[in-house]
């Protein structure tokens, strides 16, 4: 089954349980970045996470970012840079910039 599909019936499975759920979806992509546009993450603060927008510290803002939607509700664009990661001494740093549309659903 593809990830696009297992993120899909996660959404629709916190529907039907009447849980709050945000979608966090790849919507531009620049350079090297771990995953393309269209990748999706659903993110379900009772059962966790289903799907990558790619992993690592770019994952972790895109969650920290999800938090702030499912207080407000209002969808936000986080913009994940990967240029200059000055924490990481990985040669894996992939180094592009992708923005994440995250969402209520």
């Amino acid at each position: 089954m593809s990830e696009t599909r297992l993120v899909f019936e996660a959404a629709l499975e916190s529907a039907r349980q009447g849980r709050k759920a945000v979608l966090a979806t790849i919507v531009n992509a620049k350079g090297s970045t771990p995953r393309g546009v269209g990748s999706r993450m659903l993110i379900d603060l009772e059962t966790g996470l289903v799907g990558t927008v790619g992993g690592g510290c770019g994952e972790a803002q895109v969650i920290e970012t999800a938090r702030e939607v499912f207080e407000t509700g209002i969808a936000q664009v986080a913009r994940v840079d990967l240029t200059e990661d000055y924490l990481s001494w990985s040669p894996a740093v992939c180094g592009g910039i992708f923005d994440v549309l995250i969402e209520r659903v």
